[in-house]
C-alpha cells in the first residue's frame, strides 16, 4: 500500500480559507484534515470540509458529459463523448454569435470555488475572446465591499490574529461559530483574557449564545444603530480628537448627522431599548477612550438589505472616531481581500476583447434578465448561458423567475458541475468538473492575509476535467488560436501573483503570509484618494449620491405591512454553505429538512405549533417547510434557513421563492434580508424529504 500526503486549500466561500492535508492511499483520497503548520487553520476543519471525501466519492458524482433528452428541468440526460459535446456547443455558440452578436452569450459564475485559477482565469480569457457580456458578480458581498471602498479605500482591515488581544469585541452580523469557525478561536482567547464579547444580530445564533450580550435588532436597521452609537461617542466625548483631525475627512458633517440620532430614536427603529444602545456605546467608546483596544468583526449578513452599503460605511467610521486603529488589536474587519496583490488582468486578459464597452448583466437580476426581450437599452436577448461555480436556480433571488427563465426552450444552457443540481436539470449540456482534490489552484482569503496553494491529490475521477481545461478545449472547438489558451494550470498559478509571492514557499509549506504591518492604519495611510478615513466621500457625491453615510430604511420595513407583518431573513443552515453540501447525505441528515424558525409569541398569535408544516408566502410566491418554534427567532422576525436545493424541498421550492430582485444602495447587490412574509398552516400533503420525530 502506497500512502502520501498532499498540501491543498479549502476552496469554499468562507473567510477562513484553510490549509488542507489530504491523505492518499493507492491513488484514493481517504482523509482530509487541517494543516497544523498553518496558524489560522491550526490543524482543524469545520464539519463540512472534514467530510470532503464524501463529496469527491459521492455516488451521484457526475463523471461523464451529458446531453439533455427530456424537457428542461426534468433532469433527463444521455451520456455523450467530450468531442460530441464540445463540437455541438461550439456550433451552437457560433450560430448565436452570428445571428444575435457575442453579447447574447452570458457567463454565470460565483464562488463555488474561491480559487483564482478554476474561477475566472481561463474562463475570463475565453469569454473575453468570444466578446460575451460581462457578469456583475454581486450576489454576496458587493454592498459591503463598496461601503468599505468608499470609506477605507479598499477591502482591508485589521489583522485577524490580533483580535485575541482586544478588550471589547463587537461581532456584528456574523455567526462565527457556523460560518467563520477559525476566527472564533481568537474570540475565545480574547474572552479568556477578560474581553467582553457583544453580538449584534437579529437571530440568536450559536455565536450570540456564547457572547456576553446579544442585541437582537430588526433586519436592516444596523445603520440606525451605528448612528446612535456615534451620537453617544460625541455627546460623551469618547473620541480621539487627534486621530480625527489628522487621519479622517468630513467629521463635522458626519457629526451633525449623528447628533440627529439619539438612542431613543434608533431604539424605536431597531426594535431594541435605548438602554441597550447606551450600554453598547459606553462599552465601546469608554474603553477606547481609556486607551484599550476595541475591535469590530463585521460580516455580510447585515448588508443584504436596501441600505446595506450605507450601513457598512457607518459601522466602518466607528474605529476612526475612537482612534481604535492606533492599536494592532483595534479597528475593524469585514474583508481582507483587498490586501492581496492578485494580477487579475494577467489571468483574464481583458485585452482579448474587441468591444471596448461591453454590456454587463447583474447576476442578482438574472431572473428578470433571462425574460427580457431585445431592446436598444438592454441589448440582445440572452440566448446562451454558460454556468460554472454556481447554482443560480437555487441561490439567486426570486427563484420562480429564475426557473422560468432557465426553462426557456430557446435558451442554450451549458453547466459545468460536479452534481446534478437544480441548475444542471435545466442544462442542454452538463460537463463534469473536478473537485478541489483533483486540480491545481491558488487562493487569496477574505478573513486572513495568507496566500494558499492547492495541489491535486488524486487524478480526476471518470472523465471529469478542471474548469480551465474545459475552457481550453472549448476555445479550440471555437477555432481560437491565441497562444494564451496553451498556458497550463501551473503557468496560471505562477501568473496569479507573479514575483510578489514565492512559489517555492507555496510548494514547500502550502501557504505564504503577506508582509503587512501589524497596525496598518495607526497613522492613517488609508488607500482612499485622500489617504484618510473618508467619513465624507467626494467620489459618491460626484456620482450623484449622498457623500455622507446615512440610515436607509428597508424597501419592506419590518412592521409596516398588515398583510405581511413578519420580516424574514434566510441565513445558511449550519451544515450547508450556500447550496454546497446540501447533497452530502451525512450533513443533510443533521439538518433533516427545510426549517422556518419562529418566536413562540408569533406562533401563538397564528395558532401554529412546533413541527407542523407551514406555508410561508408573500406577493412573490410561497414556500412550504417545517416550523420550529424557537428562541433563536426574535418577535416579528422569522428565519428561513437555507439554501436547500429546490428539488429537495417539500414543495419543490426553497426560501428564495420569497426574496426579491431589488438591489442595494451601493454595490448593486441583492436584498435577501429585506423581505416581508406571512405564515400560516399548510394544507398540502407532506411529500419531499422524510419527516422526523419532533418534540416540543
Amino acid at each position: 500500500m502506497t500512502t502520501s500526503t498532499i498540501l491543498g486549500a479549502c476552496p469554499h466561500d468562507c473567510p477562513d480559507t484553510c490549509s488542507l492535508i489530504t491523505t492518499v492511499q493507492d491513488g484514493m483520497a481517504v482523509k482530509v484534515r487541517g494543516n497544523p503548520a498553518h496558524s489560522h487553520t491550526n490543524g482543524s476543519l469545520c464539519t463540512k470540509v472534514s467530510r470532503y471525501t464524501e463529496r469527491v466519492y459521492h455516488p451521484e458524482r457526475l463523471l461523464n458529459p451529458l446531453r439533455r433528452i427530456g424537457p428542461k428541468g426534468s433532469g433527463q440526460f444521455e451520456q455523450v463523448t467530450w468531442k460530441e459535446a464540445l463540437n455541438d456547443i461550439a456550433d451552437r455558440l457560433r450560430v448565436i454569435v452570428t445571428s444575435d452578436g457575442p453579447q447574447a452569450v452570458v457567463p454565470y459564475s460565483y464562488a463555488g470555488t474561491m480559487g483564482l485559477i478554476q474561477g475566472e482565469a481561463m474562463a475570463g480569457r475565453f469569454f473575453n475572446r468570444l466578446g460575451a457580456s460581462l457578469l456583475d458578480r454581486t450576489i454576496c458581498a458587493t454592498a459591503g465591499g463598496d461601503g468599505l471602498v468608499y470609506t477605507l479605500g479598499a477591502k482591508v482591515g485589521m489583522r485577524v490574529e490580533f483580535y485575541a488581544e482586544s478588550r471589547i469585541f463587537l461581532l456584528w452580523g456574523t455567526n462565527s461559530i457556523a460560518s467563520n469557525l477559525h476566527f472564533w478561536r481568537y474570540a475565545q482567547q480574547a474572552k479568556r483574557n477578560g474581553a467582553k464579547l457583544i453580538c449584534i444580530d437579529p437571530r440568536r445564533t450559536e455565536t450570540a449564545e456564547k457572547c456576553d450580550e446579544h442585541l437582537a435588532l430588526l433586519p436592516g436597521t444596523d445603520g440606525a444603530l451605528a448612528l446612535a452609537i456615534m451620537h453617544e461617542l460625541i455627546t460623551h466625548d469618547w473620541l480621539d480628537h487627534d486621530y480625527i483631525a489628522c487621519y479622517t475627512l468630513g467629521y463635522e458633517r458626519l457629526k451633525q448627522r449623528a447628533l440627529e440620532w439619539p438612542p431613543e430614536r434608533a431604539a424605536a427603529v431597531c426594535g431594541i431599548t435605548p438602554e441597550q444602545i447606551r450600554s453598547l456605546a459606553q462599552d465601546y467608546g469608554a474603553t477606547a477612550r481609556q486607551g484599550e483596544p476595541v475591535a469590530i468583526r463585521l460580516n455580510y449578513g447585515m448588508q443584504r438589505v436596501r441600505g446595506g452599503g450605507n450601513a457598512t460605511r457607518l459601522v466602518s467610521c466607528l474605529p476612526a472616531m475612537t482612534g481604535a486603529w492606533r492599536h494592532r488589536a483595534g479597528g475593524l474587519l469585514l474583508s481582507s481581500s483587498g490586501a492581496f496583490p492578485v494580477r487579475s488582468a494577467a489571468l483574464e486578459m481583458p485585452e482579448l476583447r474587441r468591444d471596448p464597452a461591453p454590456r454587463t448583466i447583474n447576476m442578482s437580476t438574472i431572473g428578470d434578465d433571462l425574460l427580457r426581450p431585445a431592446s436598444a437599452q438592454f441589448g440582445p436577448a440572452i440566448q446562451a448561458l454558460i454556468v460554472y461555480n454556481s447554482n443560480p436556480v437555487a441561490v439567486a433571488p426570486q427563484s420562480s423567475k429564475v426557473a422560468e427563465g432557465f426553462a426557456r426552450e430557446d435558451l442554450f444552457t451549458v453547466v459545468l458541475e460536479q452534481f446534478q443540481t437544480d441548475t444542471a436539470d435545466y442544462a442542454d449540456y452538463v460537463l463534469p468538473a473536478t473537485t478541489q482534490l483533483e486540480h491545481w489552484d491558488i487562493h487569496r482569503a477574505y478573513g486572513h492575509t495568507d496566500v494558499l496553494l492547492n495541489r491535486p491529490a488524486i487524478a480526476p475521477r471518470g472523465e471529469c476535467k478542471p474548469n480551465t481545461q474545459i475552457f481550453r478545449e472549448l476555445a479550440t472547438a471555437m477555432g481560437f488560436t491565441d497562444s494564451c489558451f496553451n498556458d497550463s494550470d501551473e503557468d496560471l498559478v505562477r501568473t496569479a501573483y507573479g514575483d510578489q509571492v514565492s512559489f517555492d514557499t507555496l510548494l514547500g509549506q502550502g501557504f505564504s503570509s503577506l508582509p503587512l504591518p501589524d497596525a496598518p492604519f495607526a497613522q492613517g495611510g488609508f488607500p482612499t484618494p485622500s489617504g484618510k478615513c473618508e467619513f465624507f466621500s467626494q467620489r459618491l457625491e460626484d456620482e450623484g449620491q449622498d457623500g455622507l453615510p446615512d440610515y436607509l430604511p428597508n424597501y419592506e420595513i419590518p412592521g409596516s405591512s398588515t398583510r405581511y407583518p413578519l420580516a424574514m431573513i434566510s441565513p445558511p443552515a449550519r451544515n450547508f454553505l450556500n447550496s454546497t453540501f446540501v447533497n452530502v447525505i451525512s450533513l443533510r441528515d443533521i439538518e433533516r429538512e427545510p426549517l422556518l424558525e419562529m418566536h413562540p409569541r408569533d406562533a401563538a398569535e397564528r395558532g401554529l405549533s412546533h413541527g407542523k408544516l407551514v406555508r410561508v408566502f408573500n406577493d412573490r410566491g410561497e414556500y412550504h417547510c417545517r416550523l420550529e418554534i424557537s428562541a433563536r427567532a426574535r418577535p416579528g422576525v422569522v428565519n428561513g434557513l437555507g439554501i436547500w436545493w429546490r428539488k429537495m424541498g417539500i414543495d419543490g421550492r426553497n426560501v428564495n421563492e420569497l426574496t426579491s430582485q431589488r438591489l442595494t444602495d451601493l454595490g448593486r447587490a441583492p436584498t435577501f434580508y429585506d423581505c416581508l412574509v406571512e405564515v400560516e398552516i399548510s394544507h398540502r400533503d407532506e411529500t419531499g424529504p422524510a419527516t422526523v420525530n419532533w418534540t416540543a
